[in-house]
């Protein structure tokens, strides 16, 4: 298979099947090198064809405190007082950028996904 950029459904089905003859290939071969090419290749076009979404903030947030027995109160210290932390939940009130920028740096949640617009209930 000659390596060129992957542009169509056929030529990343080719490249995978390229990638599944040659995946035991040793580094600093030129196996090993075809193969660490195809898989960039591979990887961008994924990216651009297959991306995934970020998730809504509000329930990116839930999820997390779900995952890790997080209670409303535990939130306080990124959000603010009970009020607004409920608020925040229920979606009266839009995250603010020191919100963002809280949870992201004290809880690791992705700034790309609380940046994420999402709708205010009524």
């Amino acid at each position: 298979m000659e390596i060129k950029p992957i542009r169509t459904e056929a030529d990343y089905q080719t490249a995978l099947k390229e990638i599944e003859t040659i995946f035991e290939a040793k580094a600093n071969t030129v196996e090993g090198e075809r193969l660490e090419v195809l898989s960039i290749l591979v990887e961008e076009y994924e990216n651009k064809q297959y991306s995934i979404p970020y998730p809504d903030p509000i329930e990116a947030i839930k999820y997390y405190m779900e995952s890790r027995g997080f209670t409303e109160t535990d939130l306080e210290a990124y959000i603010g007082n009970h009020v607004q932390v409920t608020e925040v939940l229920n979606k009266k009130r839009p995250l603010s950028i020191e919100m963002i920028r809280s949870l992201h740096a004290g809880l690791g949640i992705l700034a790309e996904t609380l940046i994420q617009p999402y709708v205010l209930a009524h």
